[in-house]
């Protein structure tokens, strides 16, 4: 789930050094414009991330560090005491440019979506406005409109930005 959601973990050992990962956390780490492809990478790369940003990966603990934009200062968050007592800690790595789109064929099962209606839904997720939609597609606003309309009912949805909220918690599904 955490795969899904683009939420990256690092597991660190009692000297810092990267002992686990994830894919999400490796991809991270290279949106950053470091080498990710070992442990010893992976370590540098997260130094750097938090070079500027006060902070204290401490045993036990689990530390949420996440990125506004690439480039930007990241914001960490520590839980004391939540999770190993050997010495290890989590970090997690939340990159809030990464989104992960609902899967389309899980929309039309939940739903009963046609496909354009499921296109839509998607192209809406992303952030793209309806007008918008109908001009790249070639189509009318009213058959737009429709199609919002249908997905209103189905969802049982009443605003776009419902919409949008409920296809971004249904996103963490496969």
């Amino acid at each position: 789930m955490l795969e899904r959601i683009g939420c990256g973990y690092l597991v660190l050992n009692g000297e810092r050094k990267v002992i686990e990962w994830n894919a999400a956390a490796r991809a991270t780490i290279e949106r950053q414009g470091e080498a990710a492809e070992t442990a010893s990478a992976l370590s540098v790369g997260l130094r750097r991330l938090v070079a500027n940003v006060p902070v204290h990966f401490l045993p036990g603990s689990l530390s949420w560090v996440v990125i506004r934009n690439h480039g930007d200062r990241p914001v960490v968050l520590n839980e004391i005491g939540v999770v190993a007592h050997d010495g290890t800690c989590i970090v997690a790595l939340l990159d809030r440019e990464n989104r992960a789109a609902a899967n389309p064929q899980t929309l039309q099962r939940m739903f009963g979506l046609t496909s354009a209606e499921t296109h839509l839904a998607l192209r809406l997720a992303q952030g793209d406005a309806p007008l918008e939609i109908a001009r790249s597609w070639r189509l009318s606003r009213t058959t737009i409109r429709s199609q919002l309309a249908s997905l209103f009912a189905k969802t049982e949805t009443k605003r776009q930005a419902e919409l949008v909220a409920l296809l971004g918690r249904i996103s963490v599904l496969p």
